[in-house]
């Protein structure tokens, strides 16, 4: 069963031990609004998901549990 992106959002920040605010913060983002996608209550929108896959170096498809391969994507 693959993870859905409020999931990956959590367990990315956790296994980088780094608080929501810390995330946040790398988003230019208020921590509050961070939360909301990481509860799932708000989709995270499309330029801060690449945001986020590049501050984690991984690929928005991660983020998104539509690949269970964190890898990132060659940028060539």
């Amino acid at each position: 069963m693959q993870k859905t992106c409020d999931q990956r959002l959590r367990e990315l920040r956790e296994d980088h031990d780094l608080l929501q605010k810390e995330v946040a913060a790398a988003l230019k983002i208020r921590c509050n609004v961070y939360q909301r996608y990481e509860y799932g209550i708000r989709m995270i929108p499309t330029e801060k998901l690449i945001l986020a896959a590049d501050f984690y170096n991984t690929s928005t498809d991660y983020i998104l549990g539509r690949t269970n391969d964190p890898k990132p994507y060659d940028k060539a």
